[in-house]
């Protein structure tokens, strides 16, 4: 028992007892000092030892700089609780002397616009000695100011720099951070004025850094992480958010900070680097513990009640410290797990409006607050609903792989059965036009088309869902050889009736025209009862109702693309014209785009097609099957149709309206009785009921992507 009570105490003074430790302020095998400059990660004295290059630290002759910007700075110290470093700037200081009413610019030192450093409005002040006026100028524009008077003749300067209210000296506060600036000095009644921008720990009788002098100033500035770097630098404690000023215009950058307790020393950006400070290790030496009063935060140094020695108790004693500790470390075992549950989820919900923002959840609101029956039809899912949906994007569920992402098959809660589309990377730079395309796609319902159903915008790329269509691609039935059944006429001149339709509706019966940019057989899609519906939209774009084209970069697949677009980069909607003539070559014909056992300006069936036109042997290069169930007649109607979408010059092409009617004519003339009977409509114009949509489950349409079969 004896045995047992000495062991229990042992634990005890284990637990009680600490030993000072010097705290990390580097990283493990880098110099933390430079003269008598500390130097803290994330700044570091060579290459290895910072976050980044612009936080080397050169050390020469025991005096520190800052070597990354276009001018060497002399570092003068780090402060990491408030995110500054303070430098000598050798050109933002300037006099101005004899004779008066003399005008003087000064430029700041310019810090490179990809720098994480800024000039600090919060540390630093303009600063007038003498007698006139002096402005701090952005980009020419005046953002702060002072002015001073003397007060007698024989007052030139001022002692006494910490009672600056105005008379032979002036100071005032810059409400900006800025990347460079410039100073401008008045002359006024009296001679010999100086003006700086100055850190105002260093002006004023107890600078940490010495007196002004004529050739350096000391001046803050604010130094940033990025979201990579903050979270590579595992801080010790814990973290909290600040936002800072940039520049006149009010620009907004957020950024982070690690935060250490109060009592604690060390640098809080590394790891192992929060070391508890003196005052707490003494009192642990003492056999107390440190804690804080809350809410003021004071420390305070708590001790345990004496031992009592007395043998009678010390049983007793023994049996108190036994169930004590185990149910400590119990309660620790069990808190430790809730904490761990609490901070996971935590840190998720962080990372997932991190993402909603990233991914343009704030245009989405915008635009939901400017018109809110618009955006009510975009349907918003989260995260785990497709995670769920999907079986965590299990292999097995993937639909096919293209260049920037990857479709997955999946089925929501409610039974519906949908394709979720989840791209590599995103550009950032289009978030906008993403949002406006995604908030208007999703309103567009037609019979022929692949209805996007929303998005997520949760996850680190956006994530788009749509209906999900089972019965493959036009492409697939048409040059697919294991084909059991071919392809009847009737059928082809069904699905590119259907497919005219529906960019007929694309491009003149919605609120803004959009134009599909890459009309072709795979992004024709054919559901169980054969009927087509265009999908994949990641290239499409909306003009205003006075645009007749847009310029961008040339987007589309070769075998299907404009020429006139090509060489001009300028898409109307002849463009998709001329894609969708292609598109009815391959259905007359059977031949692909693209094809490698044609040789020289035959490779290209558009152009194979139009030199078989000219040279009045058409008939001699359709399907066998076509040739078998059409007359002379239809089909030289339709290939003249086709010679008029590939016509060279855009402006003597049809419209996909008159294109649409007279395919639906040509198919009424071809089999009466079964049109007749099936007559749907192939545009929604204004007024005319929008048919229900819910038969068929979906497809995938896509965003800036293109996914290959």
């Amino acid at each position: 028992m004896k045995l047992l009570q000495a062991y229990f105490l042992l634990i005890l003074l284990q637990l009680t007892t600490s030993h000072a430790v010097l705290p990390h302020y580097a990283l493990p095998g880098c110099n933390d000092t430079c003269g008598n400059v500390r130097i803290p990660y994330p700044f570091g004295i060579g290459e290895h030892c910072s976050v980044n290059s612009w936080f080397v630290v050169e050390c020469n002759s025991s005096t520190p700089y800052l070597s990354a910007l276009n001018h060497k700075l002399e570092i003068l110290g780090v402060d990491l609780e408030n995110g500054t470093v303070t430098v000598n700037t050798p050109t933002v200081t300037t006099t101005l002397g004899c004779p008066n009413h003399v005008y003087q610019d000064v430029n700041s030192t310019d810090l490179d616009e990809d720098s994480p450093f800024w000039f600090s409005s919060n540390t630093n002040k303009l600063v007038l000695e003498g007698c006139g006026n002096v402005v701090i100028l952005d980009q020419g524009n005046v953002i702060s100011g002072c002015s001073s008077s003397c007060a007698n003749e024989s007052t030139n300067s001022i002692d006494e720099k910490n009672n600056c209210f105005g008379f032979t000296c002036c100071q005032t506060t810059v409400a900006y951070s800025l990347k460079s600036y410039g100073v401008k000095l008045i002359g006024g009644d009296k001679p010999c004025m100086s003006a700086f921008f100055v850190d105002e720990n260093s002006y004023g009788g107890e600078g940490s850094f010495g007196s002004i002098s004529d050739n350096f100033v000391p001046v803050s500035l604010y130094w940033t992480l990025s979201d990579v770097e903050y979270e590579n630098s595992r801080c010790c404690y814990d973290y909290h958010d600040r936002t800072i000023v940039v520049g006149s215009n009010g620009t907004e950058v957020y950024y982070h900070m690690c935060y250490q307790p109060q009592g604690y020393e060390g640098n809080p950006y590394l790891i192992d680097g929060c070391d508890v400070g003196e005052q707490c290790a003494r009192c642990r030496q003492n056999g107390g513990y440190c804690d804080y009063s809350y809410p003021n935060q004071v420390l305070n140094c708590t001790h345990y009640p004496p031992y009592d020695v007395n043998p009678a108790h010390k049983l007793k004693l023994g049996v108190i410290l036994g169930v004590s500790i185990s149910l400590g470390v119990l309660c620790l075992v069990i808190i430790g797990y809730v904490s761990y549950k609490l901070i996971k989820k935590i840190k998720e919900r962080r990372r997932r409006k991190r993402f909603f923002k990233r991914n343009g959840g704030l245009l989405l609101k915008q635009q939901e607050e400017a018109d809110p029956s618009l955006v009510d039809k975009t349907i918003l899912f989260t995260s785990r609903e497709l995670e769920k949906a999907t079986d965590n994007f299990n292999e097995n569920r993937i639909l096919g792989r293209g260049g920037q992402g990857t479709v997955y098959k999946g089925m929501l809660v409610d039974g519906r059965i949908v394709a979720v589309k989840k791209s590599k990377v995103v550009d950032e730079s289009q978030l906008e036009q993403f949002i406006n395309e995604v908030v208007i796609l999703s309103q567009v319902i037609h019979r022929n088309i692949v209805r996007l159903l929303g998005c997520c915008l949760e996850t680190d790329v956006p994530l788009l869902v749509s209906e999900f269509i089972s019965n493959g691609t036009l492409y697939e039935r048409l040059h697919n050889e294991d084909q059991e059944f071919p392809i009847s006429l009737n059928m082809r001149l069904q699905i590119a009736t259907e497919v005219a339709g529906a960019l007929a509706y694309l491009h003149s019966a919605t609120s803004f025209p959009i134009f599909h940019r890459d009309i072709k057989t795979t992004n024709i899609l054919l559901d169980d009862k054969n009927r087509a519906k265009i999908s994949d939209f990641g290239t499409s774009r909306f003009v205003s109702i006075d645009q007749t084209h847009l310029t961008t970069l040339v987007k589309g697949t070769f075998g299907y693309l404009d020429p006139e677009y090509f060489q001009s980069s300028q898409f109307t909607e002849k463009s998709d014209v001329y894609s969708f003539g292609v598109v009815l070559v391959e259905l007359l014909t059977g031949e692909k785009p693209i094809s490698l056992t044609r040789f020289g300006e035959h490779r290209s069936l558009a152009t194979y097609f139009m030199l078989a036109m000219e040279e009045e042997r058409v008939m001699s290069i359709f399907d066998a099957t076509v040739i078998k169930e059409g007359t002379r007649d239809e089909l030289l109607a339709i290939a003249h149709l086709a010679l008029r979408c590939l016509n060279l010059n855009g402006r003597n092409r049809p419209t996909m309206k008159e294109v649409a009617t007279e395919l639906e004519t040509i198919r009424t003339a071809h089999i009466p009785s079964i049109v007749q009977t099936n007559v749907v409509p192939l545009m929604y114009e204004d007024g005319l009921p929008t048919l229900p949509y819910g038969e068929s489950t979906s497809t995938f349409l896509s965003y800036d992507d293109n996914i290959s079969q």
